[in-house]
């Protein structure tokens, strides 16, 4: 039978048998963010359009050309977040957080839509964690969001990483810089593409970003930002490498980096790995100093990153980072008429209620057949109920890894089965020298 549809270009499942190692990196990220103080917030997948146009910015190539835009039923024109930080300054602002004490720091894990042509690492559906800080303004709050970008990657293991940096300065002294890129590009306006001759008067400095080859060789000589930062931004700068310096993190310089997105102001920063091709940057953010104001509220300070999880993940493959196992089944209760299954189902209930992990037969299965499905779960312990096993009110618990079997009876038989597994473990401990005490508080 031919398929009716397939999976929208540029969007992916995560099956069962992989989204385990989505939801430990997930989690882990959460709170790794939770142990510097960020809180997780929500916001919605699609927002106003103009909420984007004003913080994005109108010249971006995210804005011009990726943007999933549609009007509703109302008439009103609505976007699916390209990024995570506009929604959640918006939602900052609408419903009063800044009226909180300050500094108020937020963690997310969040869908993103971008029309791009798909490739590995980059999809039109993705998923960013990221966190923003608001209301510090202090060069310690950069070096901190670095630091916690740091901790996630330290935590799992990844190397092949550096850090760059750089300063993009504040709006007063970047003109004198923009001034430099227009004259600069205007002598060489007619090589550049259509898109960014359009940016030329207004925003050259996203011409620094085109991807395009020819206008990435054109950028490659035009002048540098650190050139044109004023006193207040370069101490600020300097201030931050100095926080780097003292909680140990190496970093190199680039003054490259200006980023995709026109909120950021002075520090900007990306993780980068050779792993990934051209796909090289993980994890990019900096400070939006003006942000709020922009977007409708007083001037609060504000910084923050993201990490792309789909690329996240690919690194940790090309990395040979391996994530835990998820848990298997504790028990599989297997029945040999459906006057036992009956029995199956209140004792599968009744351990369920318990915390236990367990399955039985829902599709009529012989016995054969529900062992070796049972074999195939990897469950830990099985058990198989019959007539006998009914009548005489017990039945015997296999332990599958060494074959050993313990008989318990079927009154009381979660707690019988919690007690024995417990024991079984305390066994384990005995006669293993490399045991993990996790499997013992993973029961208690």
């Amino acid at each position: 039978m031919a398929l009716l549809t397939k999976a929208a270009r540029g969007t992916g499942d995560v099956l069962p048998a992989v989204s385990y190692r989505n939801r430990f990196v997930e989690s882990t990220m959460l709170e790794i963010a939770n142990n510097f103080g960020f809180k997780e917030i929500r916001t919605p997948v699609f927002e106003h359009t103009e909420l984007f146009n004003r913080s994005v910015g109108e010249t971006t190539d995210v804005v011009q050309k990726e943007m999933y835009t549609f009007n509703d039923n109302g008439g009103r024109s609505i976007t699916l977040k390209p990024e995570g930080t506009a929604g959640a300054v918006r939602a900052f602002l609408e419903h009063g957080l800044f009226n909180e004490p300050m500094p108020q720091k937020y963690s997310y894990v969040t869908p993103c839509y971008r029309y791009e042509k798909p490739q590995a690492g980059r999809l039109r559906e993705f998923h960013q964690f990221g966190v923003e800080c608001f209301g510090a303004a202090d060069p310690s709050e950069d070096a901190e969001v670095i630091a916690l970008a740091k901790s996630i990657f330290d935590f799992f293991g990844i190397d092949d990483l550096r850090l760059e940096i750089n300063s993009i300065g504040c709006k007063t002294c970047r003109a004198a810089y923009q001034n430099a890129l227009r004259e600069y590009f205007t002598a060489r306006k007619d090589d550049l593409c259509e898109t960014c001759r359009g940016r030329l008067d207004r925003n050259p400095m996203r011409i620094l970003d085109c991807k395009s080859p020819v206008c990435s060789e054109i950028a490659a000589g035009a002048p540098k930002i650190l050139d044109y930062i004023c006193d207040d931004c370069r101490a600020h700068f300097d201030l931050t490498q100095k926080y780097l310096d003292a909680m140990g993190i190496e970093y190199t310089v680039n003054p490259t980096i200006v980023r995709g997105l026109d909120y950021y102001t002075r520090t900007v920063f990306e993780f980068v790995t050779g792993s990934l091709g051209a796909q090289s940057t993980v994890c990019g953010g900096g400070r939006y100093d003006g942000l709020v104001e922009e977007l409708g509220g007083s001037s609060v300070p504000a910084c923050g990153f993201a990490i792309g999880l789909e690329r996240f993940m690919m690194l940790l493959d090309a990395s040979g980072i391996d994530l835990p196992k998820e848990e298997p089944p504790e028990l599989y209760i297997a029945a040999m008429s459906v006057e036992a299954n009956l029995v199956a189902a209140k004792m599968a209930a009744e351990l369920r209620e318990e915390g236990v992990p367990c399955l039985f037969d829902t599709v009529g299965r012989s016995l054969k057949a529900q062992m070796k499905y049972a074999n195939k779960t990897g469950a830990l312990f099985t058990v198989v109920l019959g007539e006998d096993e009914i009548k005489n009110g017990a039945a015997r618990v296999k332990c599958m890894a060494d074959g050993t079997e313990t008989e318990l009876a079927l009154e009381d038989f979660a707690e019988n089965f919690i007690r024995m597994s417990i024991d079984k473990t305390l066994d384990d401990i005995n006669t293993t020298d490399n045991f993990d005490v996790s499997s013992l508080l993973g029961k208690i």
